[in-house]
């Protein structure tokens, strides 16, 4: 009996770890890992106390959606529920014949706070709805600049400013524009915000890379006609890259990267 509590206990502890390894994300979420997580949801405890007591008004109102259980109540160790879930607002609604042109795909919900759904994301750290938000500032900052009576001179910034997330295969964000749709500043402004974007310390949801490895992405970006080719090129033979990190990163990230293999990628076509 005793050997029997010692294991079972083990095996919480390693679930445990395993568990909370899986909760800092990274850039693959494996398929054997995926299924782990899911045979360890099916586990169950006995939960004798509310979990509607001191929580936020927001979470309370999603929560009494449903009746509480009486308790005690048998429950699943990790779980997907209904007070997971918070609907789209109408004024988060962007239609199809919006006035500015966005081809957007909204996800089903505004924010899915479900545990599998979140441990289980299978590349990156962000789910559906937390990059459509994180996403959605280029709208706004799109909305926002076409607004404003710009001189002659600056009546390319929504432009520039807003087409960063875009690519060259027209799969980009917000208007999935393709690379001759795009200005070269604008083409320019992506790479230089993926760049940025790799290699920032000060983002909750992933660690800084080094150079080798923004610049081997970056690569791949190329061959994946995400970012414009030649102006990649350029960005890496002219020692851009090198200047930005000299001055901007932390001096554990500057490494040498494989310029060479950036360089004679070629866009698949």
């Amino acid at each position: 009996m005793r050997a029997a509590l010692t294991q079972s206990l083990e095996q919480l502890d390693d679930d445990f770890a395993f568990v909370a390894a899986c909760n800092e994300g990274g850039e693959f979420m494996e398929p054997a890992k995926i299924a782990r997580i899911r045979e360890i949801a099916r586990r169950t405890w006995r939960r004798t106390l509310s979990n509607r007591v001191g929580i936020s008004y927001e979470e309370k109102r999603r929560m009494d959606r449903v009746p509480e259980p009486v308790l005690p109540v048998e429950e699943p160790l990790l779980a997907d529920r209904d007070d997971h879930i918070t609907p789209h607002e109408a004024k988060d609604v962007i239609t199809q014949d919006n006035p500015w042109g966005f081809k957007v795909d909204m996800p089903q919900y505004k924010m899915n706070r479900g545990e599998i759904y979140n441990l289980c994301i299978g590349r990156g750290t962000l789910t559906e709805e937390e990059r459509y938000r994180i996403n959605d500032h280029i709208s706004q900052t799109i909305i926002m600049l076409q607004s404003l009576p710009f001189p002659k001179h600056l009546r390319a910034v929504p432009e520039i400013a807003g087409g960063h997330h875009e690519k060259m295969n027209g799969t980009g964000y917000p208007k999935r524009l393709k690379q001759d749709e795009m200005s070269p500043v604008a083409r320019m402004m992506a790479i230089a915000d993926v760049f940025e974007a790799l290699t920032a310390a000060d983002r909750p949801y992933k660690k800084a890379k080094k150079l080798s490895e923004a610049i081997k992405i970056m690569g791949s970006m190329k061959k994946d006609n995400h970012l414009d080719p030649d102006l990649l090129d350029i960005f890496i033979e002219e020692g851009v890259w090198k200047r930005y990190a000299e001055e901007f990163l932390d001096p554990e990230q500057i490494d040498q990267p494989d310029l060479e293999a950036v360089l004679r990628t070629r866009p698949s076509t």
